[in-house]
């Protein structure tokens, strides 16, 4: 018996066997990538034309003032200083906020750390 006649393989058919076994990307996938892209920037687009949080411009409750501003204030109407738990009896904050609005006056030059625990206003602003 004869051997059957192998039929020839066509260009098309070794260009895909090729890609295949070289991982190289089709237009197909290539659109692919492309729509991907696009959704991603969109989202991007999106995401960065929110408004931001900001923790310094969040308001008290029934206040019309930011928490820092209602602290700093507070600190200025004692000249020689006032002590860490009056501050947070007079303003009602949780001690972990208020520790960070402390900190961030401070940082700011706002206001003035004389002790431990005891802050007052700078004089120069």
């Amino acid at each position: 018996m004869a051997g059957k006649k192998k039929r020839p393989v066509s260009f098309n058919t070794l260009v895909k066997m090729f890609m295949r076994d070289y991982n190289i990307p089709t237009k197909k996938d290539i659109d692919k990538l492309i729509t991907r892209m696009d959704r991603l920037e969109q989202l991007i687009r999106e995401i960065s034309d929110r408004p931001r949080y900001n923790p310094q411009k969040r308001k008290t409750p029934g206040s019309s003032e930011t928490a820092s501003a209602r602290v700093l204030d507070i600190i200025k109407e004692y000249k020689k200083g006032i002590n860490f738990s009056e501050i947070k009896e007079k303003t009602g904050f949780k001690e972990k906020r208020l520790r960070n609005i402390i900190y961030n006056l401070d940082k700011t030059g706002k206001i003035k750390k004389i002790g431990r625990g005891i802050y007052t206003a700078d004089s120069e602003q």
